[in-house]
C-alpha cells in the first residue's frame, strides 16, 4: 500500500515509518520539524528514515497546501501533533498543530478516490486524570493537549459519520522507547544519571502516579494491525497501551537497576492538568484486532538505555 505518515520524524511515527517500509509498503513522509525540541535529534531520525529508502518532505499541516499529498496515497497514519502538557506551551499552539492541522488535512482527502483509511493517532489524555475505561466512556481531559486532541479525533469521526469518509482512532497509553522526546520523563532519568550536572525536576507527587508505559514495538504491532483490518476499523475508537501498569516510582528503580545509579533529582510544584492514572483497557482491540502488547518495562527500558548511550549520549545536547 502506499502510506502517509504525518508527524514522520517523531518518536512514534519514524519507528512506524520503518516498521511498513520493512514490510514492503510505500511510505511517505510529512513533518513540520518544528524546534519544540531538539532538532538535532529530529534530524537525526531524519537520516535515518531516508537512509532505509523513505521520503520525507518538511510541510506545516495548518499553513502549507496540502493537494499534492494526496495523489495515490491508500492510508494515512496522522500523528503529527503539539504533545505533551507543558504551561509553556500556549492553548493557541495546541489548537492550530491538533485542531486546524487535522482540519485541513481532512479537508484535503475527503474526495480522494484512493483512500481507504484515514488512521488518526489520538492520546489517553482524553479520559483525563484517570484513563482507565473503555473506549466508550465518557471522555474527562484535563488539558488543553487532551481537549485539542479529543476535538481533533471527533472531527474526523464526524466526517466519517456524516460523509462516509473511512476513518478510525487510536488512543495511545504511555508510550516509551528509543527515539523518545526529551521532556518525557525516561530520557532526563537516563541522562540525569549519565551527566550528574543535570538535575531532573520531578513534579510532587508523580513517584506515586500509575502508568500502563507501553513500549513502543507493541504500539506500532497495533498499527500494523490496523493496516491488515481496514474495513473493521471504519468508524472505530481502539485503544492501545498495556493492561500492566506499574507507579512512576516503580519504573524509576527499574532504571536505576538496569543502569547501577540513582538519577539526580529535585522536586518540582504539581504539574497542572497532569494524569494520576493510566491503566489501558484493550479488551477491543484484542477482540477485533488481536492486539497482544508483550513487552514488559524491564525488557523496553534496556533497550532506550542503550539507544541513548549509543546514539545521544555525548554526541547530541538534548538539554541545552
Amino acid at each position: 500500500m502506499n502510506v502517509l505518515i504525518t508527524g514522520v520524524v517523531g518518536f512514534i511515527g519514524s519507528h512506524l515509518a520503518e516498521r511498513l517500509k520493512s514490510l514492503g509498503h510505500n511510505v511517505v513522509g510529512v513533518d513540520s520539524i518544528s524546534d519544540y525540541y531538539s532538532l538535532e535529534l529530529k534530524n537525526l531520525n531524519k537520516r535515518d528514515l531516508i537512509d532505509k529508502g523513505i521520503k520525507v518532505e518538511r510541510l506545516d499541516l495548518s499553513a502549507d497546501p496540502l493537494k499534492d499529498l494526496i495523489n495515490g496515497i491508500d492510508v494515512v497514519f496522522h500523528l503529527a501533533a503539539q504533545p505533551g502538557i507543558s504551561d509553556k506551551t500556549p492553548f493557541e499552539a495546541y489548537l492550530k498543530n491538533n485542531f486546524v492541522a487535522t482540519h485541513k488535512l481532512i479537508e484535503a482527502f475527503k474526495d480522494s478516490k484512493n483512500l481507504k483509511m484515514f488512521v488518526n493517532i489520538s492520546t489517553s489524555s482524553v479520559y483525563g486524570a484517570h484513563a482507565t475505561d473503555s473506549e466508550d466512556a465518557a471522555p474527562k481531559p484535563t488539558s488543553y493537549y487532551g481537549v485539542t486532541k479529543l476535538a481533533a479525533e471527533q472531527l474526523v469521526l464526524a466526517y466519517q459519520r456524516d460523509q462516509s469518509f473511512p476513518a478510525c482512532s487510536l488512543r495511545l497509553f504511555s508510550v516509551y522507547g528509543e527515539r523518545e522526546r526529551p521532556e518525557k520523563l525516561f530520557p532526563q532519568v537516563i541522562n540525569s544519571i549519565l551527566n550528574p550536572e543535570y538535575k531532573l525536576k520531578f513534579y510532587k507527587g508523580s513517584k506515586k502516579h500509575i502508568r500502563s508505559y507501553t513500549y513502543v514495538g507493541d504500539i506500532i504491532d497495533g498499527m500494523v494491525l490496523v493496516l491488515e483490518n481496514l474495513e473493521k476499523c471504519n468508524g472505530e475508537i481502539f485503544n492501545f497501551g498495556t493492561e500492566e501498569a506499574i507507579t512512576t516510582g516503580e519504573s524509576l528503580k527499574i532504571i536505576e537497576g538496569i543502569m547501577g545509579e540513582a538519577p539526580n533529582m529535585e522536586t518540582a510544584p504539581k504539574r497542572v492538568g497532569d494524569q494520576k492514572e493510566t491503566r489501558a483497557n484493550v479488551s477491543k482491540a484484542r477482540k477485533i484486532l488481536g492486539y497482544n502488547p508483550t513487552t514488559p518495562p524491564s525488557e523496553g527500558l534496556k533497550k532506550e538505555v542503550k539507544w541513548f548511550k549509543e546514539k545521544i549520549w555525548q554526541k547530541i545536547n538534548l538539554y541545552q
